[in-house]
Protein backbone atom coordinates (compact mmCIF):
# COMPACT_ATOMS: atom_id res chain seq x y z
CA UNK A 1 0.00 0.00 0.00
CA UNK A 2 1.54 3.38 -0.84
CA UNK A 3 1.07 6.83 0.89
CA UNK A 4 1.41 8.86 -2.26
CA UNK A 5 0.11 7.78 -5.84
CA UNK A 6 3.52 7.63 -6.94
CA UNK A 7 2.58 5.25 -9.43
CA UNK A 8 0.63 6.89 -12.12
CA UNK A 9 1.79 8.14 -14.48
CA UNK A 10 2.82 11.77 -14.12
CA UNK A 11 -0.09 14.48 -15.53
CA UNK A 12 -2.55 11.39 -15.62
CA UNK A 13 -6.10 12.16 -14.14
CA UNK A 14 -7.99 10.35 -11.68
CA UNK A 15 -10.89 8.55 -14.32
CA UNK A 16 -14.49 10.59 -13.88
CA UNK A 17 -16.98 8.08 -12.64
CA UNK A 18 -19.14 6.33 -15.28
CA UNK A 19 -20.70 3.43 -16.03
CA UNK A 20 -19.31 2.56 -19.29
CA UNK A 21 -16.68 0.22 -19.94
CA UNK A 22 -13.80 1.99 -22.25
CA UNK A 23 -9.91 1.67 -22.37
CA UNK A 24 -7.52 4.53 -24.39
CA UNK A 25 -4.53 4.72 -25.04
CA UNK A 26 -1.90 6.71 -24.16
CA UNK A 27 1.34 8.05 -25.78
CA UNK A 28 3.32 5.22 -27.58
CA UNK A 29 0.24 3.19 -27.62
CA UNK A 30 -0.02 2.48 -24.20
CA UNK A 31 -3.29 1.48 -22.45
CA UNK A 32 -4.30 3.74 -19.73
CA UNK A 33 -7.30 2.75 -17.52
CA UNK A 34 -10.50 4.15 -18.62
CA UNK A 35 -13.64 5.54 -17.32
CA UNK A 36 -14.94 2.97 -14.65
CA UNK A 37 -18.07 1.96 -12.27
CA UNK A 38 -17.66 3.73 -8.98
CA UNK A 39 -18.96 3.30 -5.46
CA UNK A 40 -21.77 1.40 -5.86
CA UNK A 41 -23.22 -0.97 -3.62
CA UNK A 42 -19.74 -2.70 -2.57
CA UNK A 43 -20.26 -5.03 -0.46
CA UNK A 44 -19.67 -4.41 3.62
CA UNK A 45 -16.03 -2.95 4.72
CA UNK A 46 -16.02 0.54 6.29
CA UNK A 47 -13.17 2.66 4.42
CA UNK A 48 -9.90 2.01 5.77
CA UNK A 49 -8.14 5.27 5.89
CA UNK A 50 -5.41 3.99 7.54
CA UNK A 51 -4.01 2.52 3.99
CA UNK A 52 -3.11 5.96 2.80
CA UNK A 53 -0.22 6.57 5.18
CA UNK A 54 1.41 3.73 4.61
CA UNK A 55 5.28 3.29 2.90
CA UNK A 56 5.30 3.80 -0.74
CA UNK A 57 5.77 0.93 -3.32
CA UNK A 58 8.50 0.93 -5.27
CA UNK A 59 8.01 3.05 -8.81
CA UNK A 60 10.75 1.06 -10.86
CA UNK A 61 9.37 -1.11 -12.85
CA UNK A 62 11.78 -4.07 -13.82
CA UNK A 63 9.97 -3.89 -17.01
CA UNK A 64 9.73 0.05 -18.51
CA UNK A 65 8.59 0.47 -21.72
CA UNK A 66 10.96 1.25 -24.24
CA UNK A 67 10.00 4.26 -26.84
CA UNK A 68 7.89 2.99 -29.84
CA UNK A 69 9.97 2.71 -32.73
CA UNK A 70 9.21 3.24 -36.95
CA UNK A 71 10.07 -0.04 -39.07
CA UNK A 72 13.04 0.89 -41.78
CA UNK A 73 12.45 2.81 -44.39
CA UNK A 74 10.97 0.54 -47.32
CA UNK A 75 9.30 -1.73 -44.82
CA UNK A 76 5.81 -3.13 -46.04
CA UNK A 77 3.44 -3.32 -43.28
CA UNK A 78 1.04 -6.11 -42.48
CA UNK A 79 -2.12 -6.51 -44.85
CA UNK A 80 -5.13 -5.00 -42.98
CA UNK A 81 -6.58 -8.29 -42.22
CA UNK A 82 -3.62 -8.72 -40.43
CA UNK A 83 -4.08 -5.67 -38.24
CA UNK A 84 -0.34 -5.82 -36.70
CA UNK A 85 1.23 -2.26 -36.03
CA UNK A 86 4.13 -1.06 -38.12
CA UNK A 87 6.01 0.31 -34.89
CA UNK A 88 8.74 -2.08 -33.79
CA UNK A 89 7.59 -3.75 -30.29
CA UNK A 90 9.73 -5.55 -27.36
CA UNK A 91 9.32 -6.61 -23.93
CA UNK A 92 7.81 -3.88 -22.07
CA UNK A 93 5.64 -2.24 -24.22
CA UNK A 94 1.91 -2.59 -24.15
CA UNK A 95 -1.21 -1.09 -25.94
CA UNK A 96 -3.60 -2.28 -28.69
CA UNK A 97 -0.40 -2.63 -30.76
CA UNK A 98 0.70 -5.63 -28.36
CA UNK A 99 -3.12 -7.15 -28.25
CA UNK A 100 -2.38 -8.09 -32.17
CA UNK A 101 0.97 -9.58 -31.88
CA UNK A 102 -0.45 -11.60 -29.22
CA UNK A 103 -3.17 -12.53 -31.57
CA UNK A 104 -0.98 -13.16 -34.74
CA UNK A 105 1.20 -15.12 -32.67
CA UNK A 106 -1.84 -17.20 -31.31
CA UNK A 107 -2.93 -17.55 -35.12
CA UNK A 108 0.84 -19.57 -35.48
CA UNK A 109 0.29 -21.87 -32.41
CA UNK A 110 1.19 -19.76 -29.29
CA UNK A 111 -0.92 -19.70 -26.06
CA UNK A 112 -0.81 -15.74 -24.89
CA UNK A 113 -3.43 -14.65 -22.73
CA UNK A 114 -4.56 -11.41 -25.21
CA UNK A 115 -3.60 -8.92 -21.94
CA UNK A 116 -1.69 -6.41 -24.38
CA UNK A 117 1.34 -6.15 -22.00
CA UNK A 118 4.53 -7.36 -23.77
CA UNK A 119 6.01 -9.56 -20.81
CA UNK A 120 8.31 -12.48 -20.48
CA UNK A 121 6.07 -15.17 -21.83
CA UNK A 122 5.39 -12.68 -25.15
CA UNK A 123 8.97 -12.39 -25.19
CA UNK A 124 9.55 -16.00 -25.26
CA UNK A 125 7.02 -16.34 -28.11
CA UNK A 126 8.52 -13.98 -30.33
CA UNK A 127 12.04 -15.50 -29.79
CA UNK A 128 10.82 -19.21 -30.40
CA UNK A 129 8.83 -18.08 -33.47
CA UNK A 130 12.28 -16.17 -34.65
CA UNK A 131 14.25 -19.11 -33.93
CA UNK A 132 12.08 -21.52 -35.84
CA UNK A 133 11.80 -18.95 -39.19
CA UNK A 134 15.26 -18.50 -39.34
CA UNK A 135 15.03 -14.73 -38.03
CA UNK A 136 17.53 -13.06 -35.53
CA UNK A 137 16.37 -14.12 -32.26
CA UNK A 138 16.20 -10.67 -30.40
CA UNK A 139 12.38 -10.47 -29.50
CA UNK A 140 12.00 -7.24 -31.25
CA UNK A 141 9.27 -7.53 -33.90
CA UNK A 142 10.00 -5.37 -36.28
CA UNK A 143 9.89 -5.44 -40.45
CA UNK A 144 11.39 -8.89 -40.42
CA UNK A 145 9.73 -10.86 -37.84
CA UNK A 146 6.02 -8.71 -39.05
CA UNK A 147 6.77 -10.28 -42.74
CA UNK A 148 7.23 -13.69 -41.42
CA UNK A 149 4.24 -13.60 -39.15
CA UNK A 150 2.02 -11.86 -42.31
CA UNK A 151 3.67 -15.44 -44.57
CA UNK A 152 2.39 -17.65 -41.37
CA UNK A 153 5.73 -19.97 -41.97
CA UNK A 154 7.14 -22.46 -39.83
CA UNK A 155 5.54 -23.53 -36.40
CA UNK A 156 4.64 -20.64 -33.75
CA UNK A 157 6.38 -20.38 -30.64
CA UNK A 158 3.59 -21.43 -28.53
CA UNK A 159 5.55 -24.03 -26.63
CA UNK A 160 7.83 -22.00 -24.90
CA UNK A 161 4.93 -19.33 -23.82
CA UNK A 162 5.09 -21.24 -20.22
CA UNK A 163 1.93 -21.46 -18.10
CA UNK A 164 3.06 -23.06 -15.44
CA UNK A 165 3.01 -21.52 -11.87
CA UNK A 166 6.01 -20.45 -9.57
CA UNK A 167 7.13 -23.08 -7.07
CA UNK A 168 4.05 -24.53 -5.13
CA UNK A 169 1.53 -23.23 -7.63
CA UNK A 170 -0.42 -25.12 -9.97
CA UNK A 171 -0.57 -25.10 -13.89
CA UNK A 172 -3.17 -23.99 -15.59
CA UNK A 173 -4.37 -23.24 -18.94
CA UNK A 174 -4.63 -19.68 -19.96
CA UNK A 175 -7.48 -19.97 -22.45
CA UNK A 176 -9.92 -20.27 -20.16
CA UNK A 177 -10.58 -17.16 -18.20
CA UNK A 178 -12.68 -18.80 -15.29
CA UNK A 179 -10.03 -21.86 -14.59
CA UNK A 180 -7.30 -18.20 -14.54
CA UNK A 181 -9.66 -16.35 -12.21
CA UNK A 182 -9.64 -19.69 -9.78
CA UNK A 183 -5.73 -19.68 -10.44
CA UNK A 184 -4.98 -16.49 -9.24
CA UNK A 185 -7.93 -16.25 -5.86
CA UNK A 186 -6.45 -19.60 -4.89
CA UNK A 187 -2.68 -18.72 -5.36
CA UNK A 188 -3.90 -15.55 -3.50
CA UNK A 189 -5.02 -17.19 -0.76
CA UNK A 190 -2.11 -19.19 -0.38
CA UNK A 191 -0.20 -15.93 0.52
CA UNK A 192 -2.50 -14.86 3.04
CA UNK A 193 -0.56 -14.43 5.80
CA UNK A 194 2.74 -13.18 4.33
CA UNK A 195 4.49 -10.42 6.03
CA UNK A 196 3.92 -6.77 3.71
CA UNK A 197 7.25 -5.81 2.61
CA UNK A 198 7.52 -3.02 0.63
CA UNK A 199 8.82 -3.75 -3.29
CA UNK A 200 8.53 -7.73 -2.06
CA UNK A 201 6.91 -10.26 -4.46
CA UNK A 202 7.36 -13.77 -2.99
CA UNK A 203 6.22 -15.92 -0.07
CA UNK A 204 8.92 -14.21 2.80
CA UNK A 205 7.31 -10.56 1.83
CA UNK A 206 5.26 -8.40 -0.20
CA UNK A 207 3.33 -4.76 -0.99
CA UNK A 208 0.29 -4.79 -3.04
CA UNK A 209 1.75 -5.06 -6.35
CA UNK A 210 3.93 -8.06 -5.60
CA UNK A 211 0.62 -10.30 -4.11
CA UNK A 212 -1.26 -9.23 -8.02
CA UNK A 213 2.23 -10.24 -9.60
CA UNK A 214 2.66 -13.54 -7.26
CA UNK A 215 -1.15 -14.24 -8.18
CA UNK A 216 -1.14 -13.78 -11.65
CA UNK A 217 2.33 -15.60 -12.51
CA UNK A 218 -0.07 -19.03 -11.91
CA UNK A 219 -2.33 -18.71 -14.09
CA UNK A 220 0.84 -17.34 -16.76
CA UNK A 221 -0.42 -14.05 -17.29
CA UNK A 222 2.04 -11.56 -17.23
CA UNK A 223 1.37 -8.16 -15.93
CA UNK A 224 3.23 -4.67 -14.93
CA UNK A 225 5.58 -4.65 -11.68
CA UNK A 226 3.75 -1.09 -9.92
CA UNK A 227 0.52 -0.25 -8.94
CA UNK A 228 0.36 2.82 -11.03
CA UNK A 229 1.28 0.55 -14.42
CA UNK A 230 -1.10 -2.36 -13.48
CA UNK A 231 -4.42 -0.30 -13.10
CA UNK A 232 -2.64 1.48 -16.67
CA UNK A 233 -2.73 -1.72 -18.40
CA UNK A 234 -5.25 -3.23 -17.92
CA UNK A 235 -8.49 -3.11 -19.32
CA UNK A 236 -10.73 -0.99 -17.51
CA UNK A 237 -14.44 -2.53 -16.27
CA UNK A 238 -17.32 -2.23 -14.10
CA UNK A 239 -17.66 -3.69 -10.92
CA UNK A 240 -20.93 -5.82 -12.31
CA UNK A 241 -18.66 -6.97 -15.46
CA UNK A 242 -15.79 -7.81 -12.19
CA UNK A 243 -14.97 -11.66 -12.34
CA UNK A 244 -12.68 -13.39 -9.56
CA UNK A 245 -9.10 -12.76 -10.48
CA UNK A 246 -9.53 -9.18 -12.04
CA UNK A 247 -8.13 -6.30 -10.14
CA UNK A 248 -9.41 -3.61 -7.40
CA UNK A 249 -7.64 -0.21 -7.55
CA UNK A 250 -6.54 2.45 -5.31
CA UNK A 251 -4.66 5.20 -5.96
CA UNK A 252 -1.61 3.95 -5.49
CA UNK A 253 -2.67 0.51 -4.30
CA UNK A 254 -3.89 -2.78 -6.20
CA UNK A 255 -5.89 -6.07 -4.87
CA UNK A 256 -6.93 -9.23 -6.53
CA UNK A 257 -10.92 -9.64 -6.31
CA UNK A 258 -12.28 -12.45 -4.48
CA UNK A 259 -15.67 -12.33 -5.82
CA UNK A 260 -18.81 -11.35 -3.70
CA UNK A 261 -17.21 -8.24 -2.71
CA UNK A 262 -14.49 -9.96 -1.18
CA UNK A 263 -10.43 -8.77 -1.93
CA UNK A 264 -7.19 -10.17 -1.35
CA UNK A 265 -4.46 -7.46 -0.85
CA UNK A 266 -1.11 -7.22 0.79
CA UNK A 267 -2.54 -4.24 3.13
CA UNK A 268 0.20 -1.83 4.85
CA UNK A 269 -1.96 -1.01 7.62
CA UNK A 270 -2.18 -4.84 8.67
CA UNK A 271 1.09 -5.19 7.88
CA UNK A 272 0.12 -8.78 6.03
CA UNK A 273 -1.35 -10.43 3.36
CA UNK A 274 -5.56 -10.58 3.99
CA UNK A 275 -8.70 -11.47 2.78
CA UNK A 276 -11.40 -8.56 3.48
CA UNK A 277 -14.44 -6.92 2.45
CA UNK A 278 -13.90 -4.03 -0.54
CA UNK A 279 -12.43 -1.26 1.63
CA UNK A 280 -13.24 2.66 1.05
CA UNK A 281 -13.58 4.02 -2.56
CA UNK A 282 -11.82 2.21 -5.58
CA UNK A 283 -11.64 4.14 -8.31
CA UNK A 284 -12.19 1.10 -10.86
CA UNK A 285 -11.76 -2.32 -11.74
CA UNK A 286 -8.84 -3.82 -14.30
CA UNK A 287 -8.68 -7.13 -16.31
CA UNK A 288 -6.32 -9.22 -17.57
CA UNK A 289 -7.90 -11.49 -19.09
Amino acid sequence: MAQHNSHRAAGRAVTPVTHARRAATGVGGAAVLGSVLLGTAFTGGAANADDTHLLQESSTSSSASAPAEVSAPGSTSLPAATGLSTQKLRQGDSGSAVEQLQSALNDRGANLPVTGFFGSMTDAAVESFQASNGLQVDGVVGAETRGALEAGTGSAAGSSSATSAPAGGASVPTSSSSVSGNAIVDTARSAIGTPYSWGGSTLSGMDCSGLVNFAYAAAGIDVPRTSGQIAAAGKSISQSEAQPGDVVVWPGHVAIYAGNGQIIDASGSKQQVVERSIWGNPTGFVTFR
